[in-house]
């Protein structure tokens, strides 16, 4: 399995999920869980992935507090033995993160600015002045310094943070395959554009759980991520 592909199990509950991970079967070793599954039986379908079927979980929380709050949360999560969790790049959030996950083997993902976000976004929100893709490489920067163990990132980001003298993982959401429906994503790019861009993983969820035929999609973009067209 070529687990550079992470698909995003964006479906209503725990059950569609083990559904949709039973029809890509041995093609996906891969899954993230996201906030919106967790009134769903997330963490359960999350335990059941990892330990019932071998795959790799990465936990997409987006966790957002106080040092001590996010160091709690992440150390009751870190016993569930997964493999990515994601936290806000913010350097104090993820200080606090990596003090919960020690000892254990979960990787802290720093979100540097959502894919679906753009510079009318951020005015509105009142942040910081400033090209976007500027923002999001010194937000990377300052969460490698803070200790995370990679970032968040929009494909179109990935070779300028790839280049920080002490960049670590890349995880690229906002990726769709060549034609497909961008939906509310904004700084997108193919899965083939971002591994060349140096990603390490690419995140998919709609064209793959929205396809007729869920793993011949999954396949589909998994033979893009190994062609050398860009």
């Amino acid at each position: 399995m070529d687990d550079r592909l992470i698909v995003a199990l964006d479906v209503p509950d725990a059950l569609a999920g083990l559904d949709l991970a039973r029809k890509l079967g041995d093609s996906v070793g891969f899954y993230k869980i996201g906030l919106g599954m967790l009134t769903g039986g997330g963490l359960a379908l999350a335990n059941e992935l990892k330990q019932d079927h071998g795959k790799r979980i990465f936990l997409d929380m987006k966790l957002f507090d106080i040092g001590a709050t996010v160091e709690a949360a992440v150390r009751g999560l870190a016993q569930f033995d997964l493999d990515f969790l994601t936290v806000h790049g913010d350097p104090h959030v993820v200080r606090a993160a990596k003090e919960g996950a020690a000892g254990s083997g979960l990787r802290i993902l720093g979100v540097t600015v959502l894919t679906s976000l753009e510079r009318a976004d951020l005015d509105a929100g009142m942040m910081q002045a400033g090209d976007v893709h500027d923002i999001t490489v010194e937000r990377a920067a300052r969460a490698f310094e803070a200790g995370a163990d990679g970032v968040i990132c929009s494909p179109r980001e990935a070779q300028a943070i790839r280049a920080l003298p002490d960049a670590r993982l890349i995880v690229t959401p906002g990726v769709r395959p060549a034609g497909a429906d961008r939906g509310d994503q904004k700084r997108v790019e193919t899965p083939a554009s971002a591994i060349a861009a140096g990603a390490d993983h690419v995140v998919v969820g709609r064209p793959v759980w929205q396809a007729a035929d869920p793993k011949a999609a999954a396949q589909a973009i998994l033979a893009e991520m190994a062609s050398p067209q860009v």
